[in-house]
């Protein structure tokens, strides 16, 4: 197990407050120290903002300014990435903002609300979420600039992955964002019970999440720490294949009947552990950062309706989807629309980061070179239009189910 980030929640304010910004990354490096001390690898640090079009006092024409801005300070106290928060429903106009700045800075991540609880299902925004995602496809010849965009549904502030990542308040805050699909795989490999593998699962969890846990809070203590997101990110290889720990469980191949069994298994396995949660927490399924997934997607074993599925018991959604790169921006808003009435009737937070790549269609083989990526095939995304009163603007509210018994 890895630690994937240490994210470090600010708000910077604008103009930038350079000492706050230097103090985060003296943070960083000393909680990078600490951690790696304990025997821990860290392989990024981040800063996550309070929203950008808040920061900015609704003058998003600035964003771009911003993003700039920020990047460059970033090189400065020697932090990897920044995201730079959710463009807002109430701020309609800080969605169309984020495709320049993605282009003008690599090291900048954006996000966009689609609902939450206090506004509901917002078409308009969903609308202007798959727009991102198609403009920001060109950014690139290989559609990669995508990476740095997800679509947002009932994702509250603290969560440490990104892009989903963002903060809420004045006073910093930190968080943990681990690399730990590895404990699923060792977990369940050679077990003789499904209780068995579970407890394992439980129990290696535990173990980490407590010392990390206690790390925080003793050593780190002059900041706030809000918890560990223990989804089971994976890395492109067997061994760190959240895929292949369903496949260990018994499922002959991820995307087969048994696989929601699985996922719901895996995901309620972080509930039951003894740690401080935050984010996300559950099973991770980015296609195109796990080995497995990618080669079940190859095959078509793995569809994107089977990953919509898991989200109903999983804890992140559709991530790394690669799509084919004449969608439009009306093709992909009925998939976002899914996702946000199972975020919201569920009551659980779930995020889209969907990469149509230029030139490509459903079924070529996907080319990018990125040491966090295990290429793929084009998936198929079964959608058109819609029509009627679902094409609109309007907001709705859609309530949380309640148990009847």
């Amino acid at each position: 197990m890895k630690i994937r980030s240490i994210t470090y929640f600010i708000n910077p304010g604008w103009p930038l407050n350079e000492a706050k910004l230097r103090k985060a990354g003296e943070f960083l490096a000393h909680a990078t120290a600490v951690f790696t001390s304990a025997g821990y690898e860290v392989q990024t640090t981040r800063l996550a903002t309070t929203p950008f079009a808040k920061i900015l006092n609704g003058k998003v024409e600035e964003t771009l300014l911003f993003a700039r801005k920020m990047s460059e300070m970033l090189k400065q106290i020697g932090v990897a990435y920044a995201a730079l928060g959710p463009a807002l429903i109430e701020s309609p106009k800080s969605y169309s903002v984020i495709p320049e700045a993605i282009a003008a800075a690599d090291n900048i991540f954006f996000s966009g609300e689609m609902a939450n609880k206090t506004n509901g299902i917002s078409l308009q925004a969903i609308r202007a979420c798959a727009e991102i995602i198609q403009r920001s496809s060109s950014i690139t010849p290989d559609g990669f600039a995508n990476l740095r965009f997800a679509a947002l549904a009932n994702v509250k502030a603290g969560a440490p992955f990104f892009p989903a990542a963002y903060w809420h308040k004045d006073e910093p805050a930190f968080a943990i964002a681990v690399e730990s699909a590895d404990l699923a795989v060792q977990a369940f490999e050679n077990t003789k019970s499904l209780e068995d593998g579970r407890r394992n699962l439980i129990s290696s969890i535990e173990k980490h999440g407590q010392v990390i846990d206690r790390i925080s809070k003793n050593e780190l203590s002059n900041t706030r720490f809000v918890g560990i997101d223990f989804s089971l990110a994976p890395f492109p290889d067997d061994a760190h294949s959240l895929g292949n720990a369903v496949e260990k469980m018994g499922v002959p191949k991820i995307g087969l009947h048994g696989s929601l069994a699985a996922a719901a298994i895996l995901t309620e396995a972080i509930d039951r552990a003894d740690f401080p949660h935050t984010g996300f927490s559950g099973f991770m399924q980015p296609v195109l950062e796990d080995s497995v997934l990618a080669k079940r997607a190859a095959e078509g074993t793995l569809t994107i309706k089977d990953a919509l599925l898991y989200s109903a018991v999983c804890g992140t959604g559709l991530d790394t989807v690669p799509l084919p790169g004449d969608i439009t921006a009306d093709e992909m808003s009925p998939l976002l629309l899914d996702l946000c009435a199972l975020a919201l009737r569920l009551d659980k937070p779930l995020t889209a980061r969907l990469m149509p790549v230029p030139g490509k269609k459903a079924g070529d083989i996907t080319e990018f070179e990125f040491g966090f990526f295990a290429n793929s095939k084009v998936m198929k995304l079964e959608s058109e239009p819609l029509k009627s009163s679902l094409a609109g603007n309007e907001n709705f509210a859609l309530q949380t189910k309640h148990s009847n018994a």
